[in-house]
């Protein structure tokens, strides 16, 4: 069997509100946690629990994405800023090898 190859390049990635929407998808899975915590005796009884810890543990890893978004963030804005300054300087010649 042959080995599949792409015929064309891949698209960019879109770049978008990362950090709004991980922290608005990380507040619905709070939500769904707290709405359905009248509820846990109902979802005990039909053995649907694992519904209720599946919203505490999205919520929770929620919080860990947030993290991660809002330090690429900044990472992505001191690269672009590194960059804008890096490239406004000239070009410094290298230094002579010690050869």
């Amino acid at each position: 069997m042959a080995k599949w190859t792409p015929k064309h390049e891949a698209p960019e990635p879109l770049e978008g509100p990362v950090v709004a929407t991980i922290t608005s998808g990380t507040i619905i899975w709070f939500v769904l946690f707290v709405a359905q915590l009248p509820f846990y005796g109902w979802f005990d009884d039909h053995g649907h629990t694992w519904w209720v810890w599946t919203c505490l543990a999205g919520g929770g890893l929620g919080l860990i994405g947030i993290w991660y978004v809002r330090r690429r963030d900044a990472a992505l804005k001191r690269a672009a800023a590194h960059q804008e300054t890096s490239g406004a300087r000239t070009e410094q010649p290298a230094a002579p090898s010690a050869e």
